[in-house]
């Protein structure tokens, strides 16, 4: 089963531009949010190798904001894109004010981890 598109944030006003090639973070720096692609598309690089391309409707950068560690792969954006900054603060209050997103992000989540699995 594939995830659906993550459409929480399609109307939110707080959206950043983010021209194409610009680094959102790099390995090892603090994953203190998430970010939601309203337009464009983010690559998720890891050791110097495109893993994913992010698009629109979707997340990234939650894994290091669920498990409070630093990043695990850089961020750069692919195409000019609009990102919206999800803190710790907001992500707890979607969780508990929407649980159909809690839902679309474990199974994120896990299609991510399936996809990984299959590539080793």
């Amino acid at each position: 089963m594939s995830t659906g598109p993550i459409t929480i944030f399609q109307r939110t006003e707080d959206a950043v531009a983010y021209p194409a090639g610009s680094v959102v973070f790099k390995v090892g720096d603090p994953a203190d949010c998430l970010f939601a692609v309203k337009t464009g598309s983010v690559d998720i690089v890891v050791h110097g190798k495109v893993v994913e391309t992010i698009g629109e409707n979707n997340i990234f950068g939650e894994m290091g904001l669920i498990d409070n560690t630093v990043r695990s792969a850089d961020a750069i954006v692919k195409t000019d894109a609009q990102l919206v900054k999800v803190d710790r603060k907001r992500f707890i209050f979607l969780v508990q004010q929407h649980p159909f997103f809690s839902l679309q992000v474990m199974q994120l989540l896990a299609d991510r981890l399936r996809k990984m699995n299959e590539k080793v």
